[in-house]
């Protein structure tokens, strides 16, 4: 990761190695907070608006003060139009205090490089019992701090000689990955997992239904076992770091990308120009 510029702690600068909030901080003693990142082309940030709805839903659910919108819209543009192209970065901590929820909550804001990996992902099917899975609760859509649990998804993935996960439900649903959304493609219809399944209501993801909407594709959301994946054309996977990414295997079974992929890589691309007038 390569911080471009400054960062912001409650709108303040700081130089990047001596950016810091408390270590008494339950954000970082308990993963209590939110986030956002929201990538960044040509100094404008894709779909502003609607990452920051997504933050003020996952500040409300934790039951966290967030900063105006207006302010931290503006932080973000400001950071934005310095570093040209990346990703914009929002964290709001619990606070000192976890009997009075924000106490003393920091909001840090910053731009990074953005590091979509490999061209084509290889993942490997991860049961993720942590998972909702259908089952919905206080959280449930929330974008929280405590992303411990998809991180080690992750490692263990790749200890196992793959780039990344794919995040299975205790009832055998596939999910998504631990930090991007998942579509494949059969007989030209793109599928996806429903957010009734308690996943992340990704903007990305929502950017490339209605990219598929575009350029006629149909689209179907719902629940649905690893082999619809594995007997699938095409497998995607889809975020604001890797936009739309081909996958080229999930465990054993070897994928390519094919008309499908590159037709929703292009509408996306359009779509990003359009929306930012590039």
């Amino acid at each position: 990761m390569a911080v471009l510029g400054s960062v912001l702690i409650d709108g303040v600068p700081s130089d990047a190695a001596d950016a810091a909030i408390s270590v008494f901080d339950i954000g970082f003693q308990r993963g209590y907070g939110c986030f956002e990142a929201m990538r960044v082309y040509d100094g404008q940030v894709f779909r502003l608006d609607q990452h920051l709805t997504r933050l003020e839903m996952s500040a409300l659910k934790l039951r966290l003060p967030s900063p105006e919108r207006a302010v931290i819209s503006d932080w973000c543009r400001g950071l934005a139009a310095e570093a040209g192209d990346g990703v914009v970065r929002v964290f709001i901590s619990g606070g000192t205090d976890p009997k009075r929820l924000g106490t003393d909550s920091r909001t840090v804001v910053f731009a990074e490089s953005a590091n979509p990996g490999p061209a084509a992902m290889q993942l490997q099917a991860r049961t993720a019992p942590w998972h909702s899975d259908g089952e919905w609760f206080e959280l449930t859509g929330a974008k929280a701090l405590s992303y411990g649990f998809n991180l080690a998804a992750s490692v263990a993935a790749q200890a196992d000689g793959f780039d990344d996960a794919l995040l299975m439900g205790r009832d055998g649903h596939v999910l998504e990955g631990p930090t991007f959304s998942i579509g494949w493609i059969s007989d030209g219809v793109l599928h996806t997992p429903g957010l009734t399944l308690g996943i992340l209501e990704s903007i990305t993801r929502g950017a490339v239904i209605d990219v598929a909407d575009r350029i006629g594709m149909d689209v179907r959301q719902g629940f649905y076992g690893l082999d619809a994946v594995l007997v699938s054309d095409e497998v995607i996977a889809m975020s604001t770091v890797r936009e739309v990414r081909a996958v080229g295997r999930v465990d054993d079974q070897v994928f390519s990308a094919g008309e499908g992929t590159a037709a929703l890589q292009a509408g996306f691309t359009a779509l990003v120009d359009e929306e930012l007038d590039l």
